[in-house]
């Protein structure tokens, strides 16, 4: 029986809601064996992050060389990429080792509000990275970021945001509707051929600290276990929003704190 194997790209959280201590979560909560890449080490905690060091683009490539080389990765998630020279690095090593599955998450701002991504690292996410996305997971304002537009604020808006964002390359977009309003939070899986609209009731906390980072993941979990895309964003969106609801379960830290990657064990 063969394990399933996932590689996270993407920053360190010092208090490990979210970047890759949220993405190896992830990965274990849903039986997937996760190794990890690390872009950047951040200080940061529940009310906002402090400090960032990137890690050396050439370090960046030496991880994930490492993982491939060995690991049978079956999805790879990318995270926060921070400078352009890491997503230069990072374009290079998967064109090189050709995973079967990527999942994009454009992370640009943290919870807390803090930016993570300095503009000209946009436009070479945009043109290195989502050209070999399988999928992309933006939330609104990151969409309308990539496109250089005002926040979508209807479903209209929001799907017609999704087909722009494919005509950069990548074969699928996940637009998360957290930021939204409403009684319900509704993600949209938007595909060449089809929209999808996945709603679930809007959780009143303010324990969200990692929530895209943890979604984009468990999408990648669902595929290197072989689901397809569908299924695996199906799975994932009741997954984030029981780890949503279980979140107030906790008491960490005095911001807002992490959602709860293990509900389903404890």
């Amino acid at each position: 029986m063969t394990t399933p194997v996932a590689l996270t790209i993407a920053g360190s959280d010092s208090s490990g809601g979210a970047g890759i201590q949220a993405d190896l979560k992830t990965f274990a909560a849903f039986g997937v064996y996760g190794a990890s890449a690390i872009t950047a080490l951040t200080a940061q905690n529940t009310r906002g992050v402090t400090g960032i060091h990137a890690v050396p683009a050439d370090f960046v490539t030496a991880q994930i060389d490492a993982a491939f080389s060995d690991l049978d990765v079956g999805a790879v998630k990318i995270g926060m990429v921070a400078q352009v020279a890491s997503i230069d690095a990072i374009a290079s090593a998967l064109s090189r080792w050709k995973p079967r599955h990527v999942v994009l998450d454009p992370v640009m701002v943290a919870t807390s509000g803090d930016r993570l991504l300095a503009a000209e690292a946009v436009v070479a996410l945009r043109t290195k990275l989502m050209p070999l996305a399988s999928v992309i997971t933006p939330n609104l304002p990151e969409a309308a970021a990539l496109l250089d537009e005002p926040i979508a604020r209807s479903e209209t808006e929001i799907e017609s945001q999704g087909r722009r964002l494919l005509e950069f390359g990548c074969r699928a977009v996940l637009i998360k509707g957290g930021h939204g309003e409403g009684a319900e939070s509704t993600d949209y899986l938007v595909s060449p051929s089809t929209t999808i609209a996945l709603a679930a009731p809007r959780v009143a906390t303010r324990n969200t600290h990692g929530t895209g980072c943890s979604l984009s993941s468990a999408v990648a979990a669902g595929l290197a276990k072989g689901e397809d895309l569908e299924t695996a964003v199906r799975s994932a969106k009741s997954w984030i929003s029981a780890a949503i609801a279980a979140a107030d379960r906790f008491s960490v830290g005095h911001g807002h704190g992490p959602i709860h990657h293990f509900h389903r064990f404890y």
